[in-house]
């Protein structure tokens, strides 16, 4: 699966020790599975059943199929290089953690906002957080479910506002590949901020 980016060049350079990312996005866009695909560690989850009693707080959208939901946040560890080790943090989707997010993101040199384009509405309040509750680089991958692209990125972008700045990228993210790549991505884009 090729991984696509609208990242200018040069900005694939940086000496980061170790680096703290989260990984964000709404229910069911696939953090768990980012953080699992490319983990050197057994990740850290914390998923639990999704019950009859809680469905009148956390809404299943028609298609998805998911029987457990992230209460906490993931965990992962990956080594990119000798000089690079990334601590992966996801974030529970559910809006009724939302206010973990501010724990979840304090100390992180970046996020990676992972977005559906089936379900695109789901990632409004992610993409919200970050561009105006959050004081941390951030850029947005559009998750290629089932390996298929089916918007422009141009058409996503516009469809999520995002501004010129903020880096857009697509992958499917069950390949550690993809991850690897939107990771860096993030490193990049934080290097860039830091240096002006």
């Amino acid at each position: 699966m090729q991984a696509y980016s609208d990242l200018p060049d040069g900005t694939r350079n940086g000496e980061v020790s170790s680096a703290k990312i989260v990984i964000a996005g709404g229910f069911g866009v696939g953090k768990t599975t980012a953080v699992e695909a490319i983990s050197e560690i057994p990740a850290i989850r914390t998923e639990s059943w999704m019950t009859a009693a809680a469905a009148q707080i956390d809404r299943l959208d028609p298609g998805i199929d998911k029987v457990t939901t992230t209460v906490a946040m993931d965990f992962g560890r990956v080594t990119i290089d000798d000089s690079l080790v990334l601590y992966l943090f996801g974030t529970p989707g559910q809006p009724r953690f939302w206010p973990m997010w501010d724990d979840l993101v304090r100390g992180a040199v970046g996020a990676l906002v992972l977005v559906d384009t089936n379900n695109l509405e789901n990632s409004f309040a992610a993409v919200n957080y970050f561009e105006n509750d959050a004081d941390v680089p951030w850029l947005v991958c559009v998750n290629l479910f089932h390996g298929v692209q089916t918007h422009d990125l141009a058409e996503v972008r516009e469809a999520l506002t995002l501004p010129a700045h903020i880096p857009l990228i697509a992958g499917d993210i069950r390949d550690a590949r993809n991850v690897a790549h939107a990771l860096l991505a993030v490193v990049n884009h934080a290097t860039a901020q830091a240096i002006g």
